[in-house]
């Protein structure tokens, strides 16, 4: 994958901005622990929360949370992403200078949407002398990744990280293939994100999701009858099945990972 490293290295500015998009939820200490370390590290960086409601160990899902947010921040933000069921085995930490932005995370493919987006980057493997003294082998978080990204946040340079890296751990393609997709995401409404992007459906294009052949689009969710699913070009850049304030996810009987069907 080509890289241009010095461009990456040179074109990014701290902006003392640090994200945190994890799975740990806000019921123990670990949030507020990766805080306290980035704090007492760097007092002066603003830390902003993405997501802590990630399904445990789900990758998937944290790649296409961080995807959809990151570049809504400043060019120079540093996002950290731990979604991490391989913590303290053999599995590398990363970060990673794409778009203008740092990156820090599990080298497991939580950052394969990210790389999807911005396949000019540099990659680098953490050098665990960066973490805390010692580094837990079950709270990378707190120990690795949050001091990285508080010292990256404060000016230190990317190429200080760790030696290069070429080849990042990386989910399935996001993209349909024969148009076959799949489910993204499901959100809080029961919004079903698919795969599919909005040219690569025929005018008057159907899905097939679960249960469901969906034929009708809206322009907004207001325009849709209620209780009918509808197809709907959403936020995320990316065609939905949704439902008038109601779940599509819960009529088509489906969750993130699966199959959704153009016919």
């Amino acid at each position: 994958m080509p890289q241009d490293k010095k461009t990456a290295e040179k074109a990014i500015e701290a902006s003392g901005i640090v994200t945190l998009t994890t799975d740990f939820g806000l019921g123990d200490h670990y949030v507020g622990a990766v805080k306290g370390v980035i704090a007492g590290i760097a007092p002066g960086i603003r830390v902003i929360d993405i997501s802590h409601g990630i399904p445990a160990h789900d990758v998937a899902e944290g790649a296409f949370a961080i995807a959809q947010a990151w570049r809504y921040f400043p060019p120079g933000s540093v996002h950290v992403v731990v979604i991490d069921p391989g913590v303290g085995s053999s599995r590398r930490a990363l970060a990673a200078a794409a778009g203008g932005h740092l990156f820090v995370a599990p080298d497991n493919g939580v950052l394969s949407q990210v790389f999807e987006q911005e396949p000019n980057r540099e990659l680098r493997a953490i050098d665990l002398r960066h973490g805390l003294a010692p580094v837990s082998r079950t709270f990378h978080g707190r120990d690795l990744f949050a001091p990285v990204a508080a010292r990256l946040a404060s000016g230190m340079e990317f190429a200080q990280v760790g030696p290069p890296l070429d080849d990042p751990a990386m989910l399935p393609p996001s993209a349909p293939r024969n148009g076959a997709g799949r489910v993204l995401h499901v959100d809080g409404f029961g919004n079903v994100v698919t795969s599919f992007r909005r040219g690569d459906l025929p005018t008057g294009g159907r899905v097939r999701l679960g249960n469901l052949i969906v034929s009708e689009w809206a322009d907004t969710y207001a325009d849709a009858p209620g209780a009918a699913p509808f197809l709907i070009a959403g936020s995320s850049g990316y065609v939905e099945v949704s439902v008038n304030r109601g779940s599509a996810a819960s009529l088509a009987g489906v969750r993130a990972g699966a199959e959704v069907s153009a016919i």
